[in-house]
């Protein structure tokens, strides 16, 4: 009954269930009651505090930046392990201490390491926003996420916002402009980037490719990650610490582009991520599971492995 009331407009939403419709749906205040989101940046009255609040964000040190950065790193390994629908309050409030902060930076050393922390930030919330089936929202984080990169004059940043905001054209039923989305990001990118960061991208590629049902253009954005990928097992980018990619994770990844093909190769892909795959990363490892199930299904093979029903 409540529910039928909320979405007549009949009751408004108290606070109380408020704050368990955010966990449960991924969604932000304004968005769970129907508000517009505000964008305005956060203003001082006056100059007296104008000035005070300059201070403050010149004054912010490099262990306060990485105060932010752990918090950021916390909510990612949160998110890896529970999902992102639990963390919406959370996240909200993280980008809008940092936005605050870069928003009275004034000179360039105070503002590019705020700056940069906010860029991965914003692509960890977009992605979040993403899963949650917020789309307006991703998209504001991303272009919150390109705005700070740019601010912070990190390509790599930018470009991988770029790439992550191209996944929401596909969402929205345009995988060909997000392929070309993806591909003026490797433009960007240049020779600039770490080979981990452009294989990430050149699998990204592959993966709206098959969604676009361009199999051929799919297949060589695969080989071009594959060929960039560095050996061995480490697979967090040092120099971007959102990208988790090496030779199993990408195994996983070809595997459900495969699968998307219907490729009869998917199978077997999948199967060597699945051995090797690290239990932390749950939730990857439930997609892997599905993109398995669906790899059968497309072979017509209802008798799964045991190594599946194992898992």
């Amino acid at each position: 009954m409540y529910v039928s009331e909320w979405e007549n407009g009949k009751r408004p939403i108290s606070d109380r269930y408020a704050a368990i419709l955010r966990q449960l749906l991924g969604a932000t205040d304004p968005e769970l009651r129907g508000v517009p989101a505000a964008v305005a940046p956060s203003m001082a009255e006056g100059y007296d505090e104008l000035l005070s609040r300059i201070d403050a964000a010149s004054s912010v040190s490099q262990s306060m930046v990485k105060s932010f950065n752990d918090q950021t790193e916390l909510l990612r390994t949160m998110d890896r392990q529970m999902g992102a629908s639990s963390l919406v309050d959370q996240m909200s409030g993280h980008l809008a201490a940092l936005e605050d902060a870069l928003n009275f930076a004034v000179l360039p050393d105070a503002r590019r390491p705020v700056a940069l922390a906010l860029a991965g930030a914003s692509t960890l919330a977009a992605w979040q926003a993403i899963d949650s089936g917020a789309v307006e929202r991703a998209w504001r984080h991303y272009e919150l996420a390109k705005r700070a990169a740019r601010d912070a004059e990190a390509p790599m940043y930018l470009a991988h916002a770029m790439a992550e905001q191209a996944y929401v054209l596909c969402e929205a039923g345009r995988p060909t402009l997000g392929v070309e989305v993806i591909r003026d990001a490797q433009r960007t990118l240049g020779r600039a980037g770490s080979p981990r960061l452009r294989a990430w991208l050149y699998a990204a590629e592959a993966e709206l490719c098959a969604q676009a049902g361009m199999a051929d253009q799919c297949r060589r954005a695969l080989d071009a990650a594959e060929a960039s990928i560095p050996p061995g097992p480490q697979d967090r980018d040092p120099d971007m610490l959102s990208i988790f990619l090496n030779g199993a994770h990408l195994a996983r990844w070809r595997g459900n582009i495969l699968a998307q093909l219907g490729d009869d190769e998917a199978v077997s892909s999948l199967y060597d991520a699945l051995e090797v795959v690290d239990p932390t990363f749950v939730r990857a490892q439930a997609g892997l599971l599905c993109d398995l199930g669906q790899a059968h299904l497309v072979r017509s093979e209802w008798t799964l492995s045991p190594i599946f029903l194992g898992s």
